[in-house]
């Protein structure tokens, strides 16, 4: 039997659903990283962490030289087929599919997430 070459090259997992594990599992992690993981340039991984941010997936803090980020606790999936559930179960899935996070994924007690400052 003959193999067949797939049409288009595609994933599963998103680029946004990757970057947003990335985060979760490291918090200070550079774009240059992120983008180097996610196959992309630069440029790419900072529009989407924008658009992470924008739609309040996370939030950024400057810690002098480095950006700090914080995924959202309970947010939600944007699609109305899923938009019910929350994203923790599949971040945690990609946490944990890291060799370097070993099995038991992220170390902290909350499960990187962090409950967002709503002081003024």
């Amino acid at each position: 039997m003959e193999s067949v070459e797939p049409r288009t090259r595609w994933t599963f997992v998103t680029n946004h659903a990757r970057i947003l594990a990335m985060i979760l599992r490291d918090p200070e992690v550079r774009l240059r990283d992120l983008a180097a993981s996610c196959e992309v340039t630069e440029r790419a991984a900072g529009a989407i962490v924008r658009d992470l941010e924008s739609a309040g997936y996370l939030t950024r803090v400057r810690h002098g030289r480095r950006n700090h980020y914080e995924v959202t606790p309970g947010t939600l999936f944007r699609h109305p087929a899923e938009g019910h559930h929350e994203i923790a179960n599949l971040l945690h899935l990609l946490v944990d599919l890291d060799p370097r996070a070993g099995a038991t994924g992220p170390s902290s007690k909350d499960g990187g997430f962090r409950e967002r400052d709503t002081r003024a």
